[in-house]
């Protein structure tokens, strides 16, 4: 399978700066390095834990490779999800693998404009769903009414 696909320039400013610009300043094998290292510590102040958690990052492709074992396969979603929400990364190469199953889920990029509520109504027909979207999402999504544009969301299958 090849990597989920991601908006480059929309995502967290994780270090300090996006990418290019520690790239720029730091050599591309020091930004390499650094947002490789900077993705795990942050997934785990999330407290998404993974056996074996890595992140490498290639500057060059735009591309994090993530590999361990989640729990579940919501938490390797979610995992996932965190460490392509980041600027500068251009799509995220899924090695991860989850040790039980649960519910599927699809990614979402948030469209300019969009709210949970809209895409509870999109995705569920029914506006008033939004807090489902919101847990699916929670830790990496802290408060509801702070979606942006590029960012990808976990929307559960009903």
């Amino acid at each position: 399978m090849g990597p989920i696909a991601l908006i480059e320039e929309a995502g967290e400013k994780r270090f300090g700066q996006d990418v290019k610009a520690a790239e720029a300043t730091a050599g591309p094998a020091a930004a390499n390095a650094a947002a490789g290292d900077a993705n795990p510590a942050c997934i785990q102040a999330q407290k998404l834990a993974a056996t074996g958690l890595t992140v490498t990052f290639g500057g060059a492709s735009g591309i994090a490779k993530v590999c361990g074992v989640a729990d579940d396969q919501a938490t390797r979603q979610k995992i996932v999800l965190a460490a392509g929400n980041v600027q500068g990364v251009a799509g995220v190469e899924d090695r991860m693998t989850g040790s039980r199953s649960g519910p599927l889920a699809q990614a979402y990029a948030v469209v300019p404009g969009a709210t949970l509520s809209k895409i509870a109504r999109q995705s569920y027909g029914d506006a008033h769903k939004y807090p489902a979207i919101f847990e699916a999402n929670t830790p990496m999504h802290r408060h509801r009414d702070k979606s942006y544009p590029g960012q990808n969301l976990r929307i559960a299958l009903p």
